[in-house]
């Protein structure tokens, strides 16, 4: 073959092979944007974004075991220590199995109710390594992993936190029911009206940031019924029943400061701007708190002691929880500023007024400092006090009402629930050990062991 027929022939093949493979050529490029559109309509959680809620879920852990644990230990007589770190540790485990099996369901489950998620998400089904969770930005989405264990430490907590109020004096299997009962029918639903697009008071506008009604008062409240169902300690009143050791309170007390980080910025579910002013106010408005508690107590004692300082360590990052990512640093100033004295005001005269026996004033910090919280978070979310400021067409007078209407919700919902939660528990297992177990100490008496030995 000559090389001018080669040549033809090689030209007609190109030819050929050309027009065979321009339709797969066009349909490549009209395909590509298509795939690429499709990419960029599914967002992809952020690797920064997943690692921080990774670590503020195990801060938030960390402020139940050892934190809450350590801080509540402190504040018993050394015969109750290990009974009330027990109560700590078996209820945040109890809580996490539930949460698993059906709380995240019923708190965040896709239903349409405004009281409850529903039942979709019952044992995780549905849940993987592909799904995901919306944050506040549009576009931007967690693993849904990481959000629903974000979720579950709350839930762990919460019901962690009533036992402080009816320490000392409380059967270990009964404290364990009432938290798991107590989550179940008060913490998952009051989530969910708050924290759940569906829910109610979101709905509403209500704004809790970080807990304030969903935690606090939640907890608060369901303290104060505890301590008056369960009766005063035997000898309240008569024996010497000053906490045990402040240096683990204090150390207690830190370690939840800590670990309320985790609680307070990662409550923004993204590492942005929101979840770097939460940690500012969590700083300054706690700060603030331990510096009022301290003059009120030097002003009404003359001595600002440790247990003041503790004290108003927690009472600020109370207040502060529901307004962590939304109001502005000042406005945080202000309300560590003021929430110690209402306080201590409950602490130290509404308790010896109505003799009511709530051993580590759950109620007068927990419950106190949230209503404070919440309905102060009204005022100070407005842009002219620093604020982020509110939704289009609502004034500081609406948004306050908004934020009353869902503590009274929460009290409401809260109180008579637990009040029945408390009775059934009463009927099936009985709430309170016997007077002769409560003498000897709940760590012998329950447990068997001791916190301390004589050498």
């Amino acid at each position: 073959m000559s090389f001018s027929k080669l040549s033809s022939a090689l030209t007609r093949v190109g030819a050929l092979s050309a027009a065979l493979l321009a339709p797969a050529i066009a349909f490549a490029q009209e395909a590509a944007p298509a795939a690429a559109a499709a990419t960029a309509a599914t967002p992809v959680p952020d690797k920064g974004d997943t690692a921080f809620m990774f670590i503020s879920t195990i801060l938030v852990l960390f402020m139940l075991v050892p934190g809450l644990a350590l801080f509540y230990g402190g504040l018993v007589r050394a015969k109750n220590m290990l009974s009330v770190l027990m109560q700590c540790t078996m209820i945040g485990a109890v809580v996490m199995i539930i949460w698993v099996l059906y709380g995240y369901s019923f708190a965040f489950g896709g239903g349409t109710s405004p009281y409850w998620g529903g039942t979709a998400k019952m044992f995780l089904s549905g849940v993987s390594t592909s799904t995901t969770a919306a944050t506040f930005s549009k576009g931007v989405v967690i693993p849904e992993f990481i959000f629903m264990l974000f979720q579950m430490t709350f839930a762990a907590i919460t019901p962690a936190l009533i036992i402080g109020a009816f320490a000392e004096r409380i059967k270990f299997g009964a404290a364990v029911l009432f938290c798991a009962l107590w989550a179940t029918f008060v913490y998952f639903p009051i989530a969910h009206m708050v924290w759940d697009s569906n829910g109610m008071l979101f709905k509403m506008g209500a704004l809790d940031f970080a807990g304030g009604t969903v935690v606090h008062i939640n907890a608060g409240i369901a303290g104060i019924v505890g301590a008056i169902l369960v009766g005063k300690r035997v000898g309240f009143g008569k024996d010497m029943m000053a906490p045990h050791s402040m240096t683990l309170t204090m150390v207690g007390a830190s370690m939840l400061w800590v670990g309320w980080f985790g609680f307070n910025a990662g409550s923004n579910l993204e590492a942005s701007g929101g979840a770097m002013l939460a940690t500012v106010n969590t700083f300054i408005a706690t700060a603030a708190a331990i510096i009022s508690w301290s003059l009120v107590e030097t002003f009404t004692r003359g001595k600002a002691s440790m247990l003041g300082g503790a004290s108003g360590m927690v009472a600020g990052l109370v207040a502060i929880t529901p307004a962590a990512g939304i109001a502005g640093p000042m406005g945080a100033i202000v309300m560590g500023l003021i929430v110690s004295p209402l306080c201590y005001f409950f602490v130290s005269v509404v308790k010896n007024k109505f003799g009511y026996d709530d051993t580590a004033d759950v109620f007068g910090v927990h419950c106190v400092g949230g209503i404070f919280g919440a309905i102060a978070t009204g005022i100070f979310a407005s842009a002219s006090l620093g604020g982020v400021g509110y939704a289009e067409g609502v004034t500081m007078s609406s948004q306050v009402v908004v934020q009353l209407t869902a503590v009274v919700t929460t009290i409401l919902w809260c109180g008579i629930g637990s009040a029945i939660l408390y009775k059934v528990v009463d009927v099936i297992i009985g709430l309170r050990v016997a007077p002769e177990a409560e003498r000897e100490g709940l760590d012998l008496a329950s447990h068997g062991e001791a916190a301390y030995h004589n050498s």
